[in-house]
């Protein structure tokens, strides 16, 4: 019964609803619980077709941004920064470095560059 469906698929089902087949029989036809179809018509209802497209894996932006917090105060603010030091660090041990931000970065290699 864990079907997705696709938003003029739902309104099918509730038409066939809303047109007096009986909730049994659309259970059976359908393979959909009585509880989703009742979900569904209260969202139709409200939005219409838009309210019956689907919402799983939209994030509402709850943990957006973890991680690129403000610094609270001076102290954390330079352990931050001593942070970022240590990884640039590591990575130039590597032999790389990171140019770019975002989809733009790209790991560049550091060996070769300066051997004679």
């Amino acid at each position: 019964m864990n079907n997705m469906r696709t938003p003029e698929e739902k309104e099918i089902i509730l038409k066939d609803y809303l047109s007096g087949t009986g909730i049994k029989e659309i259970e059976r036809k359908y393979e959909v619980s009585n509880v989703q179809v009742y979900r569904w018509l209260e969202k139709y209802q409200k939005d219409g077709i838009e309210g019956l497209k689907s919402k799983t894996g939209i994030s509402t932006g709850g943990n957006k941004g973890i991680g690129r917090r403000k610094p609270k105060n001076k102290i954390e603010e330079l352990e931050i920064e001593l942070m970022k030091k240590d990884i640039e660090i590591a990575r130039l041990k590597k032999g790389y470095t990171v140019k770019g931000v975002g989809q733009k970065k790209e790991f560049v290699t550091t060996f070769n560059k300066n051997i004679k």
